[in-house]
């Protein structure tokens, strides 16, 4: 099963900030902002310090997609 964080850049654009603005705000380091740009897989640590800092729910920031509707398949 793979993540998708569009919940999360829609939220940054709603609030009028920058990737780094979350990065500094949450606590973040740019190697986990870029993994979470790809789709790639955090920890929850990164999910949890996101959250507090936005006020927001981790399903407000992220989706799962089921492996039967990943890229390539029908």
């Amino acid at each position: 099963m793979a993540v998708t964080y569009k919940k999360l850049w829609h939220i940054l654009i709603d609030r009028n900030m920058k990737k780094k603005d979350l990065e500094q705000l949450a606590g973040i380091t740019h190697y986990q902002m870029c993994k979470l740009a790809n789709d790639k897989d955090v920890t929850t640590d990164v999910i949890g310090a996101i959250c507090v800092a936005l006020n927001v729910t981790s399903d407000q920031i992220m989706d799962f997609i089921p492996d039967d509707l990943q890229d390539g398949d029908c």
